[in-house]
């Protein structure tokens, strides 16, 4: 590339923050604050068409009640309804492979929660991705830049200065990091993070099934790990449903390399015939879990987001929903000290945000790490244990409630986003 005498040089571009990360939560961060007249320049190395969806990488979000209010306020919901399997039913259960689940169950029946609304959405990653770029072009105060890297960034006394490799410079009050669970931001802010390596990898895929699912969302423990069967939309006349399989590191090589009806086969073995035949559709893919908490979510002039601040097992589905709230409270909290006429990237109002964020994240950590602890194992006092626990809470009603609104987002201390109402 030609250099840039300075009388050419673009002038640097202004905005109230920089997003650098493109996934799902950075590009809702800059809907959300942009959306809320804020300007937000949102840096992605990936290529425009892979951000909006070009690409499937298997992975589908469980998108809870909560969230989809979130959404439906900052206009993506539209966007993505039609790709959204409502979750009527969660049953959660014990067992082995090859043997029939534990008699000893737990039902959640969403009409027993009193919100007249399902548990949430079940929805491709790919048409969220869809739907998050529809909207972002819909917003002129914000702006993509796709794909873009960093070449390198100051924080200042009171701005962020960054350049890119394509020379483009850009001048922010507040950074925000999104760029996952392997933040580069977050280890040059020297911002240390704690991590679990969990010997189990997730394996997914979509399957075709012939009985219709009806909204049932299916949570199996097994020895290994969490079998989830996730309902999805009907496509081409076939009744599918997204599988999240944890299996032991050292086991998942030789399942992934079964062919069709061998892999269809081992799905069946560990899920059961409620179903009927399930057949796999196109590919698989795995990912090695792992636990990542941030040890600070905030910095000089520094806010992480999503897997940046925190990436949890996914024995719950609740990774997105993690995110989405960390965006609703940061908006909460930046929109309003903007609104005060303070400086968004100031220490005490990124202060206000960590602290409203912090004790609901390592409430989840510890749940999700946990139960995959307590449910992975095979030893019969346990299994014993767990079953007659999933029993007892099956027959309370008001514990089973109040556990159906922490799943879905409706209990306790929540942004405005949240709660249905707009910042």
């Amino acid at each position: 590339m030609p250099a840039v005498s300075p009388d050419e040089a673009p002038a640097p571009i202004e905005a109230d923050l920089l997003i650098v990360g493109g996934g799902l939560v950075g590009a809702a961060t800059a809907i959300a604050l942009a959306g809320a007249g804020l300007s937000a320049v949102l840096i992605d190395a990936e290529p425009a068409a892979e951000r909006e969806g070009a690409g499937y990488d298997g992975r589908v979000s469980a998108i809870a009640y909560g969230s989809q209010r979130a959404l439906v306020l900052l206009g993506v919901w539209p966007g993505l309804a039609p790709y959204a399997q409502p979750i009527l039913d969660i049953r959660v259960s014990d067992g082995k492979p090859g043997r029939p689940a534990s008699r000893f169950f737990l039902h959640y029946d969403h009409r027993e929660s009193g919100l007249e609304a399902p548990f949430g959405h079940i929805v491709e990653n790919r048409a969220v991705r869809r739907a998050l770029a529809a909207r972002l072009a819909e917003l002129p105060q914000a702006r993509v830049i796709a794909p873009g890297r960093l070449a390198s960034l100051e924080r200042g006394p009171g701005r962020v200065d960054a350049r890119l490799e394509d020379g483009r410079e850009i001048r922010a009050r507040l950074l925000v990091a999104a760029d996952g669970a392997r933040s580069t931001l977050r280890q040059e802010a020297g911002i240390a993070a704690a991590e679990i390596t969990y010997a189990q990898t997730a394996i997914v895929a979509t399957v075709a099934h012939e009985l219709p699912h009806g909204g049932v969302a299916h949570e199996h423990f097994l020895p290994a790990g969490p079998f989830a069967m996730l309902p999805m939309t009907d496509a081409e006349g076939l009744h599918r449903s997204s599988i999240v399989w944890t299996e032991r590191r050292a086991l998942a090589p030789a399942l992934l390399g079964l062919d069709d009806d061998g892999f269809s086969a081992e799905i069946e073995r560990r899920f059961g015939a409620s179903l009927g035949r399930i057949q796999v559709l196109g590919r698989r893919w795995s990912y090695p879990l792992k636990l990542v908490h941030a040890e600070r979510y905030a910095g000089h002039r520094l806010v992480l987001v999503g897997d940046a601040a925190h990436a949890i097992h996914p024995i719950a589905g609740q990774g997105l929903n993690l995110g989405l709230r960390d965006v609703a409270a940061l908006a909460e909290v930046i929109v309003e000290a903007h609104r005060l006429g303070l400086d968004i990237g100031a220490a005490d109002v990124l202060a206000g945000y960590e602290r409203w964020r912090r004790f609901d994240v390592m409430l989840l950590i510890a749940v999700t790490d946990s139960l995959n602890r307590l449910f992975s194992n095979d030893i019969g006092p346990l299994r014993l244990a767990r079953d007659l626990g999933l029993a007892a809470v099956d027959r309370l009603p008001p514990l089973k409630r109040l556990l159906m609104r922490h799943a879905m987002g409706a209990a306790g201390p929540r942004p405005r986003l949240l709660r249905g109402l707009p910042l």
